[in-house]
């Protein structure tokens, strides 16, 4: 597909109707503006961009399944705490990666730069054929199901209801990432603090309740009780634990976002780091504090019945006010989808201009300079997907992937460190970081072998599909020349579609 792509003229303004390219009259130079992703992302933006897609549906729904599975309160929140200290040392992690491999793509472009373009394909095949679209259906289904809530309180929701509203949900977010990068920039500012808003309406009564004693609502025992025999492990199963890091897991899951957009930010070597950190700690916090917040209000019990743990927090202690409290969770999970594929659509941008992908998806759009291709093309997998399973047994498919990857993107950095010693690092972490992180993350995967061992063969199933993709499609090009003439005119139609052009060097 290389070299299909069409020419065109970016010295002038596009041509009038009826005029030939090559014959059209060329503007000033000073009127050139080139075709290109820019440099807007700065410090500010950067945190916007991690918290604003690290909040949102993991801390609404996740309590439930770790509660589930790792067996009482103390335990419970004691995996918050190690996921977020796991997730800050992959975090650190990333950041290394960040400021040494200058280049966007996230796990894609550091698994290239350290094992080749073989392991590359199959993490980039795992991510556009299942990671991406899970990932995508999981969020947008939080957001279906909240945005409604307040409409069919208190009966239930139509699970058919919440799929449509979903669906349009994800239709916005593709479209105005595809026209927009200005207004996805702003909008996600919005939702970010949207978010914050609506984890401060949990903790701060919350945490006033737990320290006064007592409120109109709830008894004023309630706040003590639910902490009583909170560390009982008499119900704690080994076997369970992987799935209760899962949930956690996934609920910190964002904080390697802004690497997927490394090109796009300003001083990277400082920018990244500082954002990084920042960000881990703010989210860390939240989590932790809502988390007491929801055992000072709720029992084990109650939280477990819940099929919206917020909504059932503002319920019992909110009064009416309650019906606001979804609304803000679906902005958070809505910020959280747009900020999704605001970044993972730059990874197929780059596999494009690595030759690992059509060549279309490494054009932008004309006049919007959006990788529009890029972003569309997770969409009509991502609807297939939403009709297909529930969120839990989709969250934990889609963990268990997304791990063995990140673990093999920190192997890699572990691996550079001796491959290329003298590569420049602004910014380097101590080696038992990395080393526990990685090990952390094979040790999940290789758990859950025996925890859910149907999701785990799946997993694997679809991962191996990627070899066997790379040699026919990359390696050896095996396409027949009626295949590949249709393919090149596929490309040159898409290219005149959907009105974009190769960025500027």
């Amino acid at each position: 597909m290389k070299g299909q792509s069409i020419s065109t003229h970016r010295s002038g303004n596009p041509p009038s109707n009826g005029c030939n390219l090559p014959t059209c009259e060329k503007l000033p130079d000073r009127s050139v503006r080139k075709v290109e992703l820019g440099r807007k992302v700065t410090l500010l933006r950067g945190i916007s961009i991690i918290i604003g897609t690290i909040i949102g549906a993991g801390i609404f729904i996740s309590p439930k399944g770790i509660l589930q599975h790792s067996g009482s309160v103390g335990v419970s929140l004691v995996v918050w705490i190690a996921c977020g200290v796991l997730s800050l040392f992959g975090a650190l992690s990333y950041a290394e990666l960040g400021t040494c491999i200058k280049k966007s793509g996230g796990h894609y472009t550091y698994i290239m730069e350290a094992f080749g373009p073989q392991v590359a394909f199959i993490r980039l095949w795992v991510e556009l054929i299942a990671i991406r679209p899970a990932a995508t259906a999981v969020i947008s289904l939080a957001f279906g199901q909240y945005i409604l809530e307040p409409l069919f309180m208190p009966c239930s929701i139509p699970p058919m209801a919440v799929k449509l509203v979903t669906a349009i949900g994800i239709t916005s977010i593709m479209y105005l990432n595809a026209m927009s990068v200005t207004w996805t920039a702003r909008i996600q500012i919005f939702l970010t603090i949207c978010k914050l808003v609506a984890i401060g309406v949990i903790v701060v009564p919350g945490m006033y309740l737990l320290f006064r004693g007592g409120s109109t609502y709830v008894s004023r025992e309630c706040e003590t009780t639910n902490f009583e025999n909170a560390f009982d492990v008499s119900k704690v199963k080994m076997s369970g634990m992987p799935l209760a890091f899962y949930s956690g897991m996934y609920a910190y899951a964002g904080w390697f976002y802004l690497n997927f957009v490394t090109e796009e930010v300003e001083n990277p070597a400082k920018t990244l780091p500082l954002a990084i950190c920042i960000s881990m700690g703010i989210v860390t916090s939240c989590y932790v504090l809502t988390n007491v917040a929801y055992y000072t209000v709720m029992s084990a019990e109650e939280l477990l019945a819940s099929q919206a743990v917020a909504v059932t927090f503002a319920e019992k202690l909110l009064g009416n006010f309650s019906r606001v409290v979804p609304v803000f969770v679906a902005l958070s999970c809505y910020g959280s989808m747009n900020g999704g594929i605001f970044s993972v659509s730059r990874m197929f941008y780059v596999a494009s201009r690595e030759g690992q992908l059509p060549e279309v998806l490494s054009m932008i759009h004309i006049r919007r300079h959006t990788p529009l291709p890029a972003v569309a093309i997770v969409y009509p997998l991502t609807i297939l997907q939403l009709f297909v399973g529930d969120i839990y047994s989709l969250l934990n498919f889609m963990s268990f992937l997304r791990w063995l990857f990140i673990g093999i993107v920190v192997l890699g950095l572990i691996y550079l460190r001796y491959k290329k010693p003298d590569l420049p690092r602004p910014f380097k972490v101590p080696l038992f970081i990395p080393v526990v992180f990685c090990l952390t993350c094979f040790f999940m995967v290789f758990l859950s072998l025996y925890s859910d061992p149907v999701n785990t063969g799946i997993g694997f199933a679809i991962s191996l599909t990627g070899i066997p993709a790379y040699f026919f499609f990359i390696h050896f090009k095996l396409r027949p020349w009626w295949l590949q003439k249709a393919l090149d005119s596929f490309n040159k139609t898409l290219q005149i579609m959907l009105e974009v052009v190769p960025a500027d060097q």
